[in-house]
């Protein structure tokens, strides 16, 4: 993540401003179908915000991130990354302006989707599903809806003009001059209340390849007049949801068009659920399927890149599902390992990258298997220590190896008491994990055994390369599809 203290202090100003009024309405969709997928820290961040809000007003008075540090107990780190997870799925817009003495803040909380729009999102309603199970999904469903008006009743509403005198109207119109405009009309700097403006998940271009599947597309099978704004988001957000590539597109979009060359975009959704499911089973994409946050990723330029933040970007870059599928030369993972990283997931709460480094760590030291005790004994050492980024997660592997060798050593020790006890191979380490040891015992270590770790860390490099190349393999192949 970026530095928080670059970005925020305690001392710099804040006001709170709603895009519209908020009603208890959007507490409970706040509270039921968002609070999910967020976390708690998150949801009480936007709680706290409309709580400054005065009752059916659109601002609240400035105040410091100081105050705001102390009602939520919380440190500015934290806020921080509670706020950019709510600019991230639409609910708080961030406005700027700088002093020489601090910054000031405009938070602008935008009403979340309403019950029909977030059951019918496509990215939203496919995370809940995965997040709260079917059962609590059907629930919430039914908690949002309300019975229909019987179908066979009659609408015997009376219009305006059936009721009001036309030539009433038409004599008031004629009174209207000038001044009466101006009267009618708003100042520039003042906006009406109003209720209608809600959050709207901004999905950036860069997730799709647009440019790709327009070439060669030909104008018989999909007419590009069918491609509009609508659609295009749509595409954007399946493509994001269900990791369907432009080539892969094409074949979705083929299937979604009816017989006036219009885009069903009910169909576009059930035909990228129909591939999803065919690629990887009767199942939903889930925790598995993310990648590393953008804002959590780094910035280097792929000419400057080192060896090591070549590795990095690829493991910003790709999914957890992904990196098992890949290190097995493509097979898909085992159902095992995937429940141990998603349980990792979801109970640590790790970010996708960092998954990533714990996976090629563990397989590394333990022979390319994947233990559930001591992946996740690791992973909640990660998390106590609050890592966000790849790098942060390889530096601290780097520091803690020695630690992490004892657990896996320890473990080794226990399977063997009913056993002879076989000798525990000690698993040499990445250049990335590697630190100088100026410890006197190393100073006695024989010659024989020098011998066997210099070999030991040939194999161990072989390995580590292997998995590299896989990696950039697939990333490779994936950029020339």
């Amino acid at each position: 993540m970026e530095q928080h203290w670059k970005e925020l202090l305690a001392i710099d100003r804040y006001t709170v401003k709603s895009s519209s009024v908020l009603q208890d309405l959007d507490r409970k969709i706040l509270t039921l179908l968002y609070q999910p997928l967020l976390g708690s820290k998150c949801f009480s961040l936007y709680m706290t915000l409309w709580g400054e809000l005065e009752q059916n007003r659109l601002w609240g008075e400035e105040m410091t991130h100081h105050s705001l540090m102390m009602i939520m107990q919380c440190n500015l780190r934290e806020i921080y990354r509670e706020r950019l997870k709510l600019e991230g799925l639409g609910l708080l817009k961030t406005y700027l302006s700088e002093t020489s003495e601090f910054k000031r803040y405009v938070y602008e909380l935008q009403a979340p989707l309403r019950p029909n729009e977030f059951f019918q999102d496509g990215v939203l309603n496919i995370y809940l599903y995965n997040r709260v199970g079917k059962n609590k999904f059907a629930q919430l469903k039914r908690f949002f809806s309300d019975q229909q008006i019987d179908h066979e009743m009659k609408d015997i509403t009376r219009s305006f003009n059936e009721i009001f005198d036309s030539g009433q109207s038409v004599d008031m119109i004629a009174r209207v001059n000038e001044e009466t405009l101006a009267d009618l009309s708003l100042a520039d700097d003042r906006d009406y209340m109003q209720t209608t403006k809600r959050a709207e998940m901004d999905i950036s271009d860069d997730v799709f390849d647009f440019e790709l599947f327009f070439t060669g597309l030909s104008e018989a099978i999909i007419p590009k007049k069918a491609i509009t704004p609508s659609v295009k988001d749509v595409i954007k957000k399946l493509s994001y949801l269900y990791g369907i590539n432009a080539v892969d597109m094409k074949n979705v979009v083929m299937n979604s068009i009816d017989q006036d060359d219009i885009i069903d975009i009910e169909l576009l959704r059930k035909s990228s659920r129909d591939w999803y499911q065919f690629q990887y089973g009767d199942t939903l994409p889930g925790l598995l399927d993310k990648t590393q946050p953008q804002h959590l990723q780094t910035t280097i330029e792929k000419k400057q890149r080192t060896k090591e933040e070549e590795m990095i970007y690829q493991l910003e870059t790709i999914s957890p599902r992904q990196f098992l599928t890949d290190v097995s030369g493509g097979r898909p993972p085992a159902v095992g390992d995937m429940q141990i990283i998603e349980e990792v997931m979801l109970q640590q709460r790790l970010e996708p990258g960092v998954v990533n480094v714990l996976i090629y760590y563990v397989m590394l030291k333990t022979d390319m298997k994947l233990t559930r005790a001591y992946v996740q004994k690791i992973a909640g050492h990660w998390t106590r220590k609050q890592i966000t980024t790849v790098r942060a997660a390889m530096d601290l592997a780097k520091h803690e190896h020695r630690q992490y060798q004892q657990w896996a050593e320890e473990k080794a020790t226990k399977k063997s008491t009913s056993a002879k006890k076989a000798p525990i191979r000690k698993e040499m380490l990445p250049s990335w994990l590697k630190e100088d040891d100026n410890d006197e015992s190393t100073k006695d270590e024989t010659k024989d055994k020098n011998e066997q770790l210099h070999i030991d860390q040939e194999q161990f490099e072989l390995e580590k390369q292997k998995l590299f190349d896989r990696i950039k393999k697939y990333k490779d192949n994936k950029s020339n599809t």
